[in-house]
């Protein structure tokens, strides 16, 4: 046997167990999948908040939690204290209320 010829069988290896996995993980998404509409219902039932994204502050941990003056606690014209208070954009609805508020 060549070096080649156990390289595209270790290739070959390879992609069966890489195939396998996409195999295994639709398997599990059809197991899991009966559990899914008791989940939604349990987190309806609670009122969880949205998945904590960063761990810095309170309006980067949950943004839809946030309030419009939250990042400028400290003083109105204050600095962003955070670097991920750049990452991300306030919620859609948010924005729409800080929009009909200044036009008071």
């Amino acid at each position: 046997m060549r070096p080649a010829d156990r390289a595209f069988l270790l290739l070959a290896a390879g992609i069966c167990a890489f195939a396998l996995c996409f195999v295994d993980a639709a398997r599990l998404r059809a197991v899991a999948g009966a559990d899914e509409a008791e989940r939604t219902r349990l987190v309806a039932q609670l009122r969880l908040t949205d998945l904590a994204l960063f761990t810095e502050a309170r309006y980067t941990r949950h943004p839809s939690q946030a309030d419009l003056h939250s990042a400028f606690q400290d003083h109105p014209l204050a600095l962003e204290h955070f670097p991920t208070g750049s990452l991300i954009a306030p919620p859609a609805g948010l924005a729409k209320v800080g929009a009909g508020d200044t036009a008071k």
